[in-house]
Protein backbone atom coordinates (compact mmCIF):
# COMPACT_ATOMS: atom_id res chain seq x y z
CA UNK A 1 0.00 0.00 0.00
CA UNK A 2 1.10 3.42 -1.07
CA UNK A 3 1.62 5.73 2.17
CA UNK A 4 3.28 9.25 2.34
CA UNK A 5 4.76 11.39 5.24
CA UNK A 6 2.13 13.96 6.14
CA UNK A 7 3.47 17.16 7.88
CA UNK A 8 0.66 18.71 9.34
CA UNK A 9 -2.80 17.52 9.62
CA UNK A 10 -5.49 20.27 9.23
CA UNK A 11 -8.01 19.90 11.66
CA UNK A 12 -10.88 18.79 9.72
CA UNK A 13 -8.70 15.57 8.95
CA UNK A 14 -7.63 14.38 12.57
CA UNK A 15 -10.99 12.57 13.18
CA UNK A 16 -9.07 10.00 10.48
CA UNK A 17 -7.74 7.39 12.04
CA UNK A 18 -5.61 5.50 12.43
CA UNK A 19 -3.07 7.67 10.34
CA UNK A 20 -0.37 6.21 7.69
CA UNK A 21 2.85 7.24 7.76
CA UNK A 22 6.07 5.13 6.27
CA UNK A 23 8.10 2.91 8.11
CA UNK A 24 11.39 3.72 9.28
CA UNK A 25 12.23 -0.46 8.99
CA UNK A 26 15.57 -1.05 10.51
CA UNK A 27 15.88 -4.77 10.35
CA UNK A 28 13.49 -7.49 8.81
CA UNK A 29 13.93 -11.71 9.69
CA UNK A 30 16.66 -12.98 7.77
CA UNK A 31 15.24 -14.78 4.47
CA UNK A 32 18.38 -17.69 4.30
CA UNK A 33 19.82 -19.16 7.65
CA UNK A 34 23.49 -17.06 8.76
CA UNK A 35 26.57 -18.42 7.06
CA UNK A 36 29.05 -19.99 8.97
CA UNK A 37 31.31 -17.56 10.36
CA UNK A 38 35.14 -18.71 10.51
CA UNK A 39 37.22 -18.95 13.95
CA UNK A 40 38.26 -15.48 14.99
CA UNK A 41 38.92 -13.16 17.71
CA UNK A 42 35.95 -11.38 19.42
CA UNK A 43 35.27 -9.38 22.12
CA UNK A 44 32.14 -9.74 23.92
CA UNK A 45 30.79 -7.69 26.36
CA UNK A 46 29.84 -8.72 29.84
CA UNK A 47 27.64 -6.86 32.43
CA UNK A 48 29.49 -7.22 36.31
CA UNK A 49 27.85 -6.60 40.14
CA UNK A 50 28.26 -2.83 39.62
CA UNK A 51 26.29 -2.13 35.96
CA UNK A 52 29.52 -1.32 34.07
CA UNK A 53 30.53 -3.40 31.21
CA UNK A 54 33.29 -5.70 31.10
CA UNK A 55 35.34 -7.43 27.93
CA UNK A 56 36.16 -10.79 27.32
CA UNK A 57 37.87 -11.70 24.05
CA UNK A 58 38.03 -15.36 23.21
CA UNK A 59 39.12 -17.17 19.86
CA UNK A 60 36.75 -20.20 20.58
CA UNK A 61 33.29 -17.80 19.92
CA UNK A 62 31.38 -18.38 16.39
CA UNK A 63 28.76 -15.85 15.57
CA UNK A 64 29.48 -12.97 18.25
CA UNK A 65 27.32 -10.08 18.05
CA UNK A 66 29.64 -6.81 17.46
CA UNK A 67 28.57 -3.67 20.09
CA UNK A 68 26.88 -1.69 17.32
CA UNK A 69 25.22 -4.96 15.57
CA UNK A 70 21.60 -5.98 15.90
CA UNK A 71 21.18 -8.80 18.41
CA UNK A 72 19.41 -12.38 16.82
CA UNK A 73 16.09 -12.39 15.70
CA UNK A 74 13.71 -13.80 18.22
CA UNK A 75 9.82 -14.18 17.95
CA UNK A 76 7.63 -11.85 20.57
CA UNK A 77 6.43 -13.31 23.40
CA UNK A 78 3.17 -14.26 22.96
CA UNK A 79 1.48 -11.03 24.52
CA UNK A 80 3.12 -9.07 21.71
CA UNK A 81 6.00 -8.09 23.61
CA UNK A 82 9.69 -7.31 22.01
CA UNK A 83 12.05 -9.95 23.88
CA UNK A 84 15.35 -8.70 24.95
CA UNK A 85 18.26 -9.02 26.89
CA UNK A 86 20.34 -6.27 28.70
CA UNK A 87 23.24 -5.00 26.68
CA UNK A 88 21.88 -5.79 23.72
CA UNK A 89 21.37 -2.97 20.89
CA UNK A 90 18.03 -1.97 19.36
CA UNK A 91 19.28 -0.49 15.75
CA UNK A 92 23.01 0.42 15.73
CA UNK A 93 22.49 3.33 17.88
CA UNK A 94 21.03 2.43 20.99
CA UNK A 95 22.29 -0.26 23.22
CA UNK A 96 19.65 -1.60 25.95
CA UNK A 97 20.77 -0.62 29.70
CA UNK A 98 17.90 -1.38 32.00
CA UNK A 99 14.26 -2.12 31.99
CA UNK A 100 11.96 0.71 32.98
CA UNK A 101 8.71 -0.34 33.15
CA UNK A 102 5.75 -2.33 31.22
CA UNK A 103 2.40 -1.46 30.82
CA UNK A 104 -0.59 -2.58 28.16
CA UNK A 105 1.07 -0.51 25.55
CA UNK A 106 4.53 -2.53 25.74
CA UNK A 107 7.59 -1.95 27.41
CA UNK A 108 10.00 0.97 28.14
CA UNK A 109 13.78 0.23 28.42
CA UNK A 110 16.57 2.79 29.04
CA UNK A 111 19.22 3.31 26.41
CA UNK A 112 22.52 5.04 25.66
CA UNK A 113 22.31 6.45 22.72
CA UNK A 114 25.40 6.18 20.69
CA UNK A 115 25.33 8.91 18.71
CA UNK A 116 23.86 11.52 20.75
CA UNK A 117 26.15 9.97 24.32
CA UNK A 118 23.67 10.78 26.04
CA UNK A 119 20.94 8.11 28.06
CA UNK A 120 17.50 8.23 26.98
CA UNK A 121 14.19 5.98 27.80
CA UNK A 122 12.62 3.98 24.43
CA UNK A 123 8.66 3.23 24.79
CA UNK A 124 9.07 -0.39 22.90
CA UNK A 125 4.86 -0.72 21.42
CA UNK A 126 3.56 -3.86 20.95
CA UNK A 127 3.21 -5.48 17.63
CA UNK A 128 -0.72 -5.35 17.82
CA UNK A 129 -2.25 -2.86 15.30
CA UNK A 130 -4.18 -1.21 17.54
CA UNK A 131 -1.36 -0.52 19.35
CA UNK A 132 0.60 0.35 16.75
CA UNK A 133 -2.01 3.12 15.44
CA UNK A 134 -2.27 4.59 18.79
CA UNK A 135 1.62 4.79 18.75
CA UNK A 136 1.55 6.29 15.75
CA UNK A 137 -1.04 9.06 17.12
CA UNK A 138 1.25 9.46 20.01
CA UNK A 139 3.82 10.76 18.00
CA UNK A 140 2.13 12.93 15.28
CA UNK A 141 0.33 14.67 19.19
CA UNK A 142 4.23 14.54 20.45
CA UNK A 143 5.38 16.17 17.66
CA UNK A 144 2.53 19.17 17.70
CA UNK A 145 3.65 19.55 21.39
CA UNK A 146 7.22 20.30 20.60
CA UNK A 147 6.58 22.78 18.13
CA UNK A 148 5.09 24.52 20.69
CA UNK A 149 6.36 24.10 23.70
CA UNK A 150 10.12 26.15 23.41
CA UNK A 151 12.19 25.01 26.02
CA UNK A 152 10.26 21.58 26.61
CA UNK A 153 8.96 22.69 30.16
CA UNK A 154 5.41 20.80 30.08
CA UNK A 155 5.35 17.95 28.39
CA UNK A 156 8.04 14.72 27.94
CA UNK A 157 10.55 15.58 25.07
CA UNK A 158 10.39 13.39 21.96
CA UNK A 159 13.83 12.58 20.45
CA UNK A 160 13.45 10.34 17.63
CA UNK A 161 11.50 6.84 16.70
CA UNK A 162 11.75 4.19 14.29
CA UNK A 163 10.10 0.91 13.12
CA UNK A 164 12.12 -1.98 14.09
CA UNK A 165 10.86 -5.64 13.85
CA UNK A 166 7.32 -4.31 13.58
CA UNK A 167 7.78 -2.52 16.88
CA UNK A 168 7.40 0.84 17.23
CA UNK A 169 9.84 2.32 19.11
CA UNK A 170 9.18 6.44 20.49
CA UNK A 171 12.72 7.72 22.07
CA UNK A 172 11.78 9.91 24.84
CA UNK A 173 14.27 12.48 26.54
CA UNK A 174 15.17 10.26 30.47
CA UNK A 175 13.18 11.69 33.19
CA UNK A 176 12.60 10.37 37.02
CA UNK A 177 10.25 8.69 38.66
CA UNK A 178 6.58 9.11 37.83
CA UNK A 179 4.96 10.67 40.86
CA UNK A 180 2.74 7.28 41.35
CA UNK A 181 6.53 5.62 41.81
CA UNK A 182 7.46 7.99 44.02
CA UNK A 183 4.61 7.48 46.24
CA UNK A 184 4.64 3.76 46.09
CA UNK A 185 8.16 3.21 47.39
CA UNK A 186 7.34 6.21 50.12
CA UNK A 187 5.35 3.78 51.54
CA UNK A 188 2.56 5.90 49.98
CA UNK A 189 3.02 9.07 52.19
CA UNK A 190 1.86 12.30 51.20
CA UNK A 191 3.34 14.92 50.13
CA UNK A 192 3.20 18.72 52.22
CA UNK A 193 0.83 20.94 51.01
CA UNK A 194 3.17 23.38 49.77
CA UNK A 195 4.83 20.93 47.38
CA UNK A 196 1.92 20.05 46.54
CA UNK A 197 0.29 23.58 45.95
CA UNK A 198 3.64 23.94 43.00
CA UNK A 199 3.13 20.44 41.64
CA UNK A 200 -0.80 21.78 40.75
CA UNK A 201 0.33 24.97 39.44
CA UNK A 202 3.13 23.26 36.66
CA UNK A 203 -0.03 20.63 35.85
CA UNK A 204 -2.86 23.17 35.65
CA UNK A 205 -0.25 25.26 32.91
CA UNK A 206 0.82 21.76 31.37
CA UNK A 207 -3.23 21.18 31.29
CA UNK A 208 -4.05 24.89 29.46
CA UNK A 209 -0.96 24.52 27.31
CA UNK A 210 -2.44 21.21 25.63
CA UNK A 211 -6.17 23.34 26.06
CA UNK A 212 -4.65 25.80 23.76
CA UNK A 213 -3.79 23.62 20.99
CA UNK A 214 -7.35 22.02 20.83
CA UNK A 215 -5.98 18.80 22.63
CA UNK A 216 -7.35 16.70 25.59
CA UNK A 217 -4.96 14.17 27.25
CA UNK A 218 -8.07 12.42 28.81
CA UNK A 219 -5.41 9.72 30.88
CA UNK A 220 -4.04 12.40 33.63
CA UNK A 221 -2.66 10.62 36.49
CA UNK A 222 0.03 10.17 39.02
CA UNK A 223 1.61 7.68 36.58
CA UNK A 224 1.55 9.50 33.91
CA UNK A 225 3.48 12.52 35.63
CA UNK A 226 7.51 12.10 35.60
CA UNK A 227 9.41 13.90 38.17
CA UNK A 228 12.09 15.64 36.05
CA UNK A 229 14.61 14.40 38.30
CA UNK A 230 15.28 11.48 40.38
CA UNK A 231 17.18 13.27 43.01
CA UNK A 232 15.56 13.09 46.78
CA UNK A 233 16.06 14.12 50.53
CA UNK A 234 14.83 12.18 53.53
CA UNK A 235 13.38 14.53 56.06
CA UNK A 236 11.33 13.37 59.62
CA UNK A 237 7.72 12.77 59.33
CA UNK A 238 6.35 13.73 62.21
CA UNK A 239 2.72 12.73 61.02
CA UNK A 240 2.85 9.37 61.61
CA UNK A 241 4.56 7.68 64.65
CA UNK A 242 6.83 4.47 65.02
CA UNK A 243 6.72 1.82 67.26
CA UNK A 244 10.48 1.17 66.56
CA UNK A 245 11.01 4.99 66.96
CA UNK A 246 12.06 6.32 70.54
CA UNK A 247 11.85 9.64 69.27
CA UNK A 248 8.48 9.78 67.90
CA UNK A 249 10.27 10.71 64.36
CA UNK A 250 9.93 8.75 61.34
CA UNK A 251 11.76 9.49 58.28
CA UNK A 252 9.97 10.29 54.73
CA UNK A 253 11.26 10.74 51.12
CA UNK A 254 10.49 14.49 49.14
CA UNK A 255 11.60 14.76 45.71
CA UNK A 256 15.11 17.23 45.33
CA UNK A 257 13.11 19.13 42.64
CA UNK A 258 9.26 19.89 42.08
CA UNK A 259 9.70 19.91 38.46
CA UNK A 260 7.55 17.61 36.47
CA UNK A 261 6.26 16.64 33.02
CA UNK A 262 3.08 15.09 31.07
CA UNK A 263 3.68 11.46 29.40
CA UNK A 264 1.62 9.15 27.67
CA UNK A 265 -0.21 10.88 24.96
CA UNK A 266 -1.54 7.61 22.80
CA UNK A 267 -4.97 8.52 24.29
CA UNK A 268 -5.23 12.34 23.34
CA UNK A 269 -7.86 13.58 21.63
CA UNK A 270 -8.69 16.85 19.80
CA UNK A 271 -11.34 19.06 20.34
CA UNK A 272 -13.86 18.16 17.52
CA UNK A 273 -13.53 14.68 17.52
CA UNK A 274 -16.02 11.92 18.45
CA UNK A 275 -16.24 12.13 21.86
CA UNK A 276 -18.50 9.32 23.07
CA UNK A 277 -16.41 6.63 24.13
CA UNK A 278 -15.08 6.03 27.20
CA UNK A 279 -11.99 7.87 28.46
CA UNK A 280 -9.63 8.11 31.54
CA UNK A 281 -8.47 5.87 34.32
CA UNK A 282 -11.60 4.74 36.64
CA UNK A 283 -10.27 6.85 39.35
CA UNK A 284 -10.00 10.11 37.65
CA UNK A 285 -12.53 9.50 35.19
CA UNK A 286 -14.93 12.39 35.46
CA UNK A 287 -18.68 12.14 36.17
CA UNK A 288 -19.62 12.94 32.65
CA UNK A 289 -17.78 10.30 31.35
CA UNK A 290 -19.53 7.66 33.65
CA UNK A 291 -22.67 8.84 33.01
CA UNK A 292 -22.50 8.99 29.11
CA UNK A 293 -23.20 12.42 29.03
CA UNK A 294 -20.08 13.32 26.67
CA UNK A 295 -17.18 15.14 27.70
CA UNK A 296 -14.44 18.10 26.64
CA UNK A 297 -11.78 19.57 28.17
CA UNK A 298 -13.54 19.57 32.03
CA UNK A 299 -12.87 16.23 32.36
CA UNK A 300 -8.75 17.00 32.53
CA UNK A 301 -9.82 19.28 35.11
CA UNK A 302 -11.81 16.78 37.00
CA UNK A 303 -8.36 14.36 36.63
CA UNK A 304 -6.33 16.91 37.98
CA UNK A 305 -8.54 17.78 41.33
CA UNK A 306 -8.33 13.39 41.94
CA UNK A 307 -4.93 13.93 41.28
CA UNK A 308 -3.75 16.96 43.89
CA UNK A 309 -6.34 15.68 46.32
CA UNK A 310 -4.64 12.24 46.02
CA UNK A 311 -1.20 13.40 46.29
CA UNK A 312 -2.46 15.39 50.10
CA UNK A 313 -4.25 12.22 51.60
CA UNK A 314 -2.67 9.19 49.78
CA UNK A 315 -1.20 8.06 52.91
CA UNK A 316 -4.69 7.90 54.91
CA UNK A 317 -5.71 5.32 52.03
CA UNK A 318 -3.08 3.60 51.80
CA UNK A 319 -1.17 2.93 55.46
CA UNK A 320 -2.63 1.23 58.10
CA UNK A 321 -2.98 2.56 61.40
CA UNK A 322 -1.55 1.77 64.46
CA UNK A 323 -3.59 -0.70 67.12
Amino acid sequence: METQRIIEFPHKNMDKRPRKRPRLTWDVPPPLPPPKVLPALYCVQEFGNGGMPNYACSSMFYGAIPRTGSPPWRPDDKDGHYVFAIGENLTPRYRILSKMGEGTFGQVVECFDNEKKELVAIKIVRSINKYREAAMIEIDVLQRLARHDIGGTRCVQIRNWFDYRNHICIVFEKLGPSLYDFLRKNSYRSFPIDLVRELGRQLLESVAFMHELRLIHTDLKPENILLVSAEYVKVPDYKFLSRSSKDGSYFKNLPKSSAIKLIDFGSTTFEHQDHSYVVSTRHYRAPEVILGLGWNYPCDLWSVGCILVELCSVSNCYLTPFA
